[in-house]
């Protein structure tokens, strides 16, 4: 992780994000708003990997886990949703959506967007004294799932079956990424089900996957950012992107990306500044849900002070 800056008032967060930000190359930023560190506990991870449980499983058996709670999720969508999701990676979007545990983490382009859920909620740390909080910033410039759709950068590739394929040797269990998805294409199942993982594919030109056959999100071998279709209003109001996560159970690693530290004794100031800017609940979360934050914030929290 870069040495991280520390920002004091709204006007230098902006300063910050505009002028001591890497763009080399157009390549995109993305930003992820905490109320707490990653280094004081909050660690960079989706949110399947904050369950004890899924930790202590094999790798094997938590992916199968992971796979049969989407099947089951994904069986029940037709009765809520008037758009039926046509690949894996729309299925665990709304999936994540909705609140179930899954290997996507929550991003956003707008890092005004990042920098309300950094102060939304002031924190306190374990000794009970007011709490930095931070906002993330991705600059290991993943491929994005909708390039790799439309052949615009090179293919990732799929990983093998850990469950029926040996094991090779590797620093970290989780070296080795498992397949428990259906494949977009029965024949691009058939063609990579016998690759071990750790082999050369140099041989293998079928194991690189086009355009239109993508590997599921449970057998990526790399990090992907995937744009969800705007199953809600808050998607599109958010600027909302995800992160596949290939390993979802280890934390990004530091080189992937910046931290930028929001002092505790700044974040009033900065709320009010959002609010100003129209980055707040009832803007953000345009729902009812939305509207009671805000008037919970306007009327008890801040007491109706601009």
């Amino acid at each position: 992780m870069s040495t991280p800056f520390e920002i004091g008032s709204f006007d230098e967060y902006l300063r910050t994000i505009h002028q001591e930000l890497p763009r080399s190359n157009g390549n995109r930023l993305y930003y992820r708003g905490q109320c707490k560190r990653a280094s004081e506990g909050f660690a960079l991870v989706p949110s399947v990997a904050r369950y004890t449980l899924l930790k202590a499983m094999p790798l094997s058996e938590r992916e199968q886990l992971e796979c049969e709670v989407l099947e089951t999720f994904s069986n029940h969508l037709l009765t809520y949703v008037q758009h039926r999701p046509t690949t894996p990676w729309e299925e665990l979007a709304i999936a994540q959506h909705h609140g179930l545990p899954t290997r996507f983490m929550d991003w956003t382009t707008n890092p005004l967007v990042a920098l309300y859920f950094a102060t939304r909620a002031s924190e306190k740390t374990e000794q009970g004294t007011p709490a930095n909080s931070a906002v993330y910033v991705l600059i290991s410039n993943p491929k994005r799932y909708n390039d790799l759709r439309r052949g615009q950068t090179l293919p990732i590739r799929p990983l093998g079956d850990a469950a029926t394929e040996s094991a090779q040797p590797t620093t970290d269990d989780d070296d080795a990424y498992a397949e428990f998805g259906v494949d977009t294409d029965d024949e691009a199942s058939a063609r990579t089900s016998n690759i071990q993982i750790g082999d050369s594919l140099d041989d293998e030109p079928q194991a690189e996957l086009g355009p239109a056959e993508l590997p599921t999100p449970f057998k990526i071998s790399e990090n992907i950012i995937y744009d969800p279709p705007h199953v809600s209003p808050r998607i599109r109001a958010q600027d909302g992107v995800l992160l596949a996560c290939w390993q979802p159970m280890q934390p990004l690693d530091d080189k992937d990306y910046m931290e930028i530290v929001i002092r505790h004794d700044a974040q009033d100031e900065i709320r009010r500044r959002l609010e100003q800017y129209g980055l707040f609940d009832k803007q953000l979360f345009p729902d009812l849900d939305g509207i009671a934050k805000w008037l919970k914030y306007r009327v008890f929290e801040c007491g109706g002070q601009p």
